[in-house]
């Protein structure tokens, strides 16, 4: 999605490259139920996000929105992933929350990293807080830079720590 909003087509459905700036919500989101009906994971994760912040139209359902969460977690999405990561952080679960970044990280989500090194900090474990943060900084993840930069400034994380 991030690559088409660069390219210019953010006007088009990322999923058959249609033009979709002149569609509703509706038509959007019917666009969008068509593909998870064929079990496509990405358009799975969008309506579930639509589902949890009440976005495109779709009235908020918490409910909804897990199922597919977990059903394109079931069948690779790392994104849905580190929503449900998120969901369960926001609720207390954080056994559940970290099964959750560490799948999404596993698959390549940095941000997920850059989350395991928030839960590994909180619980004392820095070495393997600075490994995680390190790990997401190289792939790019500012957050995880800036985490670094602060820790390094302070004198708390030195330049052998992070390479």
């Amino acid at each position: 999605m991030y690559s088409s909003c660069k390219s210019g087509n953010n006007k088009k459905c990322p999923f058959c490259n249609s033009n979709r700036g002149d569609k509703t919500d509706e038509e959007n989101v019917e666009e969008i139920m068509k593909r998870v009906e064929a079990n496509d994971a990405v358009a799975m994760g969008m309506l579930a996000h639509s589902y949890h912040r009440g976005l495109r139209g779709v009235k908020q359902n918490q409910t909804k929105a897990m199922e597919l969460y977990i059903r394109a977690a079931k069948i690779g999405c790392s994104k849905a992933h580190n929503n449900l990561a998120n969901v369960h952080h926001e609720g207390g679960n954080m056994k559940k929350a970290k099964f959750h970044f560490e799948a999404a990280a596993m698959a390549g989500q940095e941000g997920a990293r850059y989350n395991i090194g928030i839960l590994e900090a909180k619980s004392g474990n820095m070495e393997r807080a600075i490994k995680h943060w390190t790990i997401a900084a190289s792939a790019g993840d500012y957050f995880a830079m800036h985490k670094l930069r602060t820790f390094f400034e302070k004198g708390d994380v030195s330049r052998n720590q992070l390479t």
